[in-house]
C-alpha cells in the first residue's frame, strides 16, 4: 500500500490489485464510522482508493495501520442483490466456446458466480462487479457498439457490468435485465455500489 497526496484535501492509496483495495475499503469505512478516521468520501478505483476531505492527522493515522485482510465478516455484511437476466447475449456462444463450455454450462457459471461491486465507473451507475477470476477473463471487442441497450449484461476482462444506460460499449454481451439500475430521483441513485453483493438470477 502506498499513500499519495491529491490536491489539498485527499489522499490516493495504490493497491496491488482488487482484494487490497476491497479490504481497505472495508476498514477504512469501518474505522471512519467508528470517529477513528476523519474521511469524507472513500472512492474504489481498480487498484486504488480515492480518500476526499481528509481531516488532521489522517495520514500519519493511516501509516500506522496494519495491512487488512478481507474477511468473511466485511463480505457477508452486505445482503445479495438479485438480478433477473435473460441470457441471449450476442456474445453467449463465443463466450462459452472461450470457456470451452457449453452454452448452458456457461449460464450456470454465471449464474453461480458470487459477484461483488468493486468499483463504479465508465457512465453513472455503471458498476465493475469481481468475481470471475483471471481464469474467466475475457477480452474487450475489437471496435466497440455504438449503442448498448440499457440493461445489457457484459463481460470484459475479469468483470461483469451491465448497461444502466443505452451506450456505446464494447464488453461482450451475455444476456439482459429489465431492472432499473440508476435513476437520478433514487437515493442513492445507483442501486449497485462499490462492496454490493450481486447474483446474476436466470429469467
Amino acid at each position: 500500500m502506498r499513500l499519495k497526496r491529491a490536491g489539498a484535501s485527499a489522499l490516493l492509496i495504490e493497491c496491488r490489485d482488487g482484494e487490497q483495495v476491497e479490504a481497505w475499503r472495508s476498514e477504512l469505512l469501518r474505522r471512519r464510522d467508528a470517529g477513528d478516521l476523519r474521511i469524507v468520501d472513500i472512492v474504489p478505483g481498480a487498484r486504488s482508493l480515492l480518500l476526499d476531505g481528509v481531516g488532521p492527522g489522517t495520514v500519519e493515522a493511516l501509516a500506522a495501520l496494519p495491512e487488512p485482510r478481507r474477511s468473511a465478516v466485511s463480505r457477508d455484511q452486505w445482503p445479495v442483490v438479485p438480478i433477473p437476466t435473460v441470457f441471449d447475449g450476442q456474445d453467449l456462444a463465443d463466450v462459452a466456446t472461450r470457456w470451452a463450455m457449453t452454452t448452458a454450462q456457461a449460464i450456470d457459471h454465471l449464474t453461480t458466480t458470487d459477484f461483488t461491486v468493486a468499483f463504479c465507473g465508465f457512465s453513472p451507475g455503471f458498476a465493475y462487479m469481481r468475481g470471475l477470476g483471471e481464469k474467466f477473463s475475457v477480452p474487450r471487442l475489437d471496435a466497440p457498439r455504438p449503442r448498448v441497450p440499457a440493461g445489457s449484461v457484459g463481460l470484459a476482462g475479469e468483470y461483469c457490468g451491465i448497461y444502466p444506460t443505452a451506450s456505446p460499449g464494447g464488453w461482450q454481451l451475455v444476456g439482459r435485465t429489465s431492472e432499473t439500475l440508476f435513476d437520478v430521483r433514487d437515493e442513492p441513485p445507483a442501486r449497485l455500489g462499490p462492496g454490493t453483493r450481486v447474483r446474476l438470477v436466470a429469467a
